[in-house]
Formats: structure tokens, sequence, C-alpha cells
């Protein structure tokens, strides 16, 4: 989301750029139906880093506290890259599948509702 001065002229460091953060990348995961958890979770990764790892590290840590984590079949999610349908590819990096700094990695449970249909 662009941010808009009010002062007309006004310059400013922007300081989320890729260039500070040291190779890696911020990444955003969002569970959607799920609101729990209010926003998408924020991490920042390296683009070399394989969807493999995202799947046994970085989804674990921002969502197993979810009560229906666990019953997650995860051969049924659906996902979206930045608003576009998205089949990740386990064994391929984060940037080979096309995403970048600040990218959105949404997912869907359509078997879960969220904790006592609370995604409904």
């Amino acid at each position: 989301m662009p941010v808009y001065a009010l002062k007309p002229g006004y310059t400013g460091e922007r300081m989320d750029r890729v260039e500070n953060f040291g190779g890696n990348q911020i990444v955003y995961f969002g569970w959607d139906e799920h609101r729990m958890f209010c926003a998408a979770k924020a991490f920042p990764l390296p683009p070399s880093m394989p969807f493999s790892a995202v799947m046994e590290q970085i989804i674990p840590e921002a969502f197993s506290q979810h009560p229906e984590f666990n019953q997650i079949d995860w051969n049924k999610v659906e996902w979206l890259l930045d608003n576009e349908p998205f089949k990740p590819q386990q064994d391929v990096s984060l940037e080979a599948q096309g995403v970048g700094h600040k990218s959105l990695i949404r997912f869907k449970t359509p078997e879960l509702k969220g904790y006592a249909g609370a995604g409904v």
C-alpha cells in the first residue's frame, strides 16, 4: 500500500527496502478464515529457501498455536501468492517460484472454518 506525504516535496528514506534485510526478503503469511490471527505474519527469509523449509519451519511457527492446525489436510489446501492462485513446489526456492520482497502467501483450508466456525 503506497503512502503519500501531506506536504508537497517531502522525501524520506524507506526503511523497508530489501537492501536493509541482510540478504533476506520479507514474506507475509496468512491463513484465510482463521480470525485467531488478525493479520498476516511477516518473516525475513532468504530468497533461496525452498518451500519445504517454509512448511517445516515457518508455517508451524506462525500458526501451530491454533486449535485446528493439526487437522489441516495439506493436500486440500488452496494457496495464493500475491492474490493469484499458487501451487507451491516443495524443493524449489521462494525466488524461483515468484516470491519476492513483501510478497503475501495465503492459504485456505476448505474443510476448516476457524475455531468453532468463527471464520464462516
